[in-house]
């Protein structure tokens, strides 16, 4: 059997993980022993369905793979239009897993809130360099609080799709999935602050232990 299956509801979610998992020893960033990725068995992105589809018909798209993958991670954002909150969504998505086949701790469902930009945001050039912005992050950052999307003091933007959209307009950039790959391959992970970030690497942690 494959080690572990991802259910994505989107490319950019798609192009995040596949920037990550193409990472020479990726599973040493993670802090967890090695597994086996290929993104072309291994990674499902749900086209058409976004996150409020995924919160309705994971089990759906998860049911085929049961017999061929030990475990299984389904990625949704928290915030959309019509969304119940985090709680009630981590709670849906658990159940999809149990139903498709994955009872108990074989499965995992990630919820990021308030959606997948949050990981995007660390202090790290390489961020600069992805959104095309000219200058330190420490200068990016501020003009961000000028424009209202990242509060003194804080770890992350309020509003942190708008302010990637925000930086992109602001370097004439055009927002595609190429950007999280970049990200994903670039930045450390470790810098990384997100809880929906350290439930995944928790998860992949109890089902892959480093080796002694």
């Amino acid at each position: 059997m494959r080690d572990c299956l991802f259910l994505v509801a989107d490319k950019n979610m798609e192009g995040m993980l596949k920037g990550f998992f193409s990472r020479d020893a990726f599973h040493r960033a993670m802090g967890c022993g090695r597994f086996d990725f290929d993104r072309r068995q291994d990674l499902l992105v749900a086209h058409g369905q976004n996150d409020p589809g995924l919160y309705t018909r994971a089990n759906e798209f998860l049911q085929p793979y049961a017999r061929t993958h030990r475990h299984a991670v389904v990625i949704v954002d928290a915030e959309w239009s019509g969304s119940p909150g985090k709680d009630t969504i981590l709670q849906r998505l658990n159940q999809h897993l149990t139903n498709a086949g994955w009872p108990g701790d074989s499965g995992c469902g990630i919820v990021i809130a308030p959606e997948l930009e949050n990981w995007v945001w660390q202090d790290s050039p390489h961020v600069c360099s992805a959104l095309g912005f000219d200058g330190a992050f420490v200068e990016l950052r501020t003009s961000l609080e000028i424009q209202g999307f990242w509060q003194p003091n804080e770890a992350k933007p309020d509003r942190p799709k708008e302010a990637v959209e925000w930086a992109l307009r602001r370097s004439k950039k055009g927002r595609s999935s190429a950007i999280y790959q970049q990200l994903a391959t670039r930045v450390t992970a470790r810098g990384c602050t997100d809880q929906a970030f350290y439930t995944l690497r928790n998860a992949l942690l109890r089902w892959f232990p480093p080796a002694e």
